[in-house]
């Protein structure tokens, strides 16, 4: 689809080269389409962010909604460790520090809302699901800052731990 590639091309973009470089002739170069066929899909810079923010609110609903598990946090442990293993953190770090527009990170503050309370009263330990919820949150943004800190060996110790916890309280 036409406007994966373009947020592609932003993503791209902002990984080599920072958020100083995203302008949407840049973005509209690395596409390979004209300026106009960019403006087209996304109107605006803005709106351009928007749209990256969004695309990854949207990956990452869909991740967990992949993963096996009985309760929503289990779920959310197998999701967080996918992303962390196929490097999709430097997707939402790049895309997060684009925008110095509070406005356009509001989706994201209302995504991560509901992913910290989706489904936790329903929880066998409420307090357990919200302490591995947590755990991952940090997980995440430390491998966004050094993807190469975790083995996998470290990663699967770490996944096996938070899995212990919530199976403890069950």
């Amino acid at each position: 689809m036409r406007r994966d590639e373009l947020l592609d091309a932003a993503e791209g973009l902002l990984c080599d080269q920072g958020s100083a470089a995203l302008t949407l002739a840049a973005v509209a170069d690395r596409a390979g389409v004209s300026k106009g066929g960019l403006l087209y899909h996304y109107g605006s810079k803005e709106a351009l962010i928007k749209g990256m923010v969004e695309r990854l609110i949207e990956d990452f609903d869909e991740l967990v909604a992949a993963q096996p598990g009985e309760t929503y946090t289990e779920r959310y442990v197998g999701a967080t460790m996918a992303a962390v293993r196929s490097g999709r953190l430097r997707r939402w770090a790049v895309v997060t520090s684009a925008s110095g527009n509070l406005f356009l990170l509001a989706p994201l503050r209302e995504a991560m809302t509901r992913w910290h309370r989706e489904g936790l009263s329903e929880e066998p330990d409420p307090l357990a699901s919200q302490i591995a919820r947590l755990a991952c949150e940090g997980l995440w943004d430390v491998a966004s800052h050094d993807p190469g800190l975790n083995s996998e060996d470290d990663l699967q110790a770490l996944e096996a731990r938070l899995r212990a916890l919530l199976a403890s309280t069950a």
